[in-house]
């Protein structure tokens, strides 16, 4: 493995315990929570290319549509308006995450979800009646303001209720149900543009009602993570839920530690100032660079605008609608690769095969549309012609569906410890909402100027990724989360950013094993 990032995948000590169905319904449950990211993303590309929604709030970008001999293909859609109907969502998440990680604290992991679930539900009510642009921004904001919170909580509390062994498998629900909404919404634009009257746009943005009363519902009836509970002060309700999710009651060994790690997150006062400690720079530079990176694969260009890019390589409206239906099922079947599998490879033999495949796809793609298009963008695709483009960008989905899509959430919600965990988990979720919406609101004028070259340009970031996490990147599967630190202190270069004395999961071992526990809660 290429600059030695090799530790003990082992991991430490296991606990006792097994996959019970109780934690398995609740990681669902909280799953859901993805339903609203996902439902969003496969929904704005879809309307945005329906001629009713584009006439009535857009109308510059339908005439521009319209005129063939005006613009090229690259052009068609070239509009800063409709590029912030899209993106601003993503800005209102970025700001959102904050103050979500602030209540995941004080609060649980459980209100989070609720309280994205009803602002969602909001905003997919204004969306769905909206009569102008800002109507329609407005409703967006808040619709961002619920994926804010939901993205913050909810791969937090998947990583916390799950077995060490099985915590990627159940985490990467999360995903999962990213990729079941977008599907979703690529199945309900296909069905609403054919609504001839031309309210069909209406019906896609008022049914992202449905998942956010999933997770609204859902949330209510969740239990609080063992992590939360003692972080909040209630340990002898901890304990309960240990043993219920853990399905034994033998949970002395998992529960201390726990105690442990809380009681050295509460000299911690200042979350966010403590973030930025040497100690916690491997940490820190994962959850800044794993979701920065994320977003220049370039998968955002194809799930945000999938029907609008198909269309500019020459699919007529219905056939690139059904191209993102195809796109989307892709998603979801590949998706479960990565569940099987995290677990038993491992996260960086998934991200280095990931990486691998979708740079190969997008050489291929943006040759393939050089070929026909050229630079000037006049051409026209036959249908076996635009079958291959689609077979490529579908082997690229799938490369992103089982390596980057999961994992650019459940690694940076595992690494980090309880004491600057709600915080890590917001500059995570603030910087891969940030990264979305530069690239969502550039990614139109980008293929305007950049044309079939803008897929050599994700291109030369994915190799640029892979080659970081080959260096950099630890094994972390089967690593109990409160004991994560010792696979940092094991790793060739972030070793030297961590002291002995930091190892505090290694010290809590050895005063246990003289029988003096740090922490007499039991």
């Amino acid at each position: 493995m290429a600059g030695g990032a090799i530790v003990n995948t082992g991991g430490g000590k296991e606990y006792p315990g097994k996959l019970t169905l109780f934690v398995f319904i609740t990681c669902v449950v909280a799953a859901t929570g993805g339903l609203i990211f996902g439902y969003d993303i496969g929904i704005s590309g879809g309307v945005t290319s329906m001629d009713p929604f584009l006439k009535k709030f857009f109308p510059e970008v339908f005439r521009k549509k319209e005129d063939d001999k005006t613009t090229n293909q690259y052009c068609k859609f070239d509009s800063q308006l409709l590029t912030t109907f899209t993106s601003s969502l993503y800005l209102a998440a970025l700001v959102a995450s904050f103050f979500a990680a602030t209540v995941t604290r004080v609060f649980g992991r459980k209100w989070s979800m609720l309280g994205g679930g009803l602002t969602f539900l909001v905003g997919a009510a204004l969306n769905g009646a909206a009569q102008n642009v800002l109507m329609l921004i407005l409703g967006r904001i808040l619709l961002g303001i619920g994926v804010g919170f939901a993205n913050q909580s909810v791969p937090v509390y998947l990583s916390e209720m799950a077995p060490a062994k099985l915590r990627g498998m159940l985490n990467i629900g999360f995903q999962l149900m990213i990729t079941v909404g977008i599907l979703a919404a690529s199945l309900i634009n296909y069905g609403t543009d054919k609504i001839k009257a031309g309210w069909g746009w209406r019906v896609s943005l008022a049914l992202a009602a449905v998942p956010a009363a999933i997770i609204t519902v859902g949330s209510v009836f969740l239990p609080d993570t063992p992590n939360s509970l003692i972080e909040r002060g209630y340990p002898e309700e901890a304990q309960r839920m240990l043993r219920r999710i853990r399905g034994t009651d033998d949970i002395h060994d998992e529960y201390r530690d726990l105690v442990v790690a809380s009681e050295e997150s509460k000299l911690v006062k200042h979350p966010w100032a403590n973030i930025v400690k040497r100690k916690y720079r491997p940490q820190l530079t994962m959850a800044i660079l794993i979701p920065f990176f994320q977003q220049l694969t370039g998968i955002n260009v194809i799930m945000f605008y999938a029907p609008v890019l198909f269309q500019t390589i020459g699919f007529g409206s219905n056939a690139s609608l059904m191209s993102a239906v195809i796109t989307g099922l892709v998603n979801v079947f590949a998706t479960f690769v990565s569940i099987f599998t995290v677990d038993k490879l491992g996260r960086r033999k998934l991200f280095l095969e990931g990486g691998a495949q979708m740079i190969v796809c997008q050489i291929i793609v943006g040759t393939l549309i050089a070929i026909k298009f050229g630079t000037n963008g006049e051409g026209h695709l036959s249908k076996a012609y635009a079958a291959f483009v689609v077979l490529f960008i579908c082997i690229y989905v799938a490369g992103f569906a089982w390596s980057w899509g999961p994992l650019g959430w459940l690694v940076p919600s595992e690494i980090f410890p309880l004491e600057i965990r709600s915080a890590g988990q917001s500059i995570n979720v603030s910087v891969n909402m940030f990264f979305t919406f530069a690239i969502a609101q550039a990614f139109l004028t980008m293929l305007c100027h950049m044309k079939f070259g803008l897929f050599y340009f994700f291109a030369g970031w994915v190799l640029i990724m892979t080659t970081f996490i080959s260096i950099f990147l630890p094994e972390t599967k089967n690593v109990p989360i409160e004991e994560m630190i010792l696979v940092w202190r094991s790793h060739w270069f972030w070793s030297k950013f961590i002291a002995d004395e930091d190892v505090h999961v290694g010290k809590a071992e050895t005063e246990m094993s003289n029988g003096k526990p740090k922490s007499d809660a039991i």
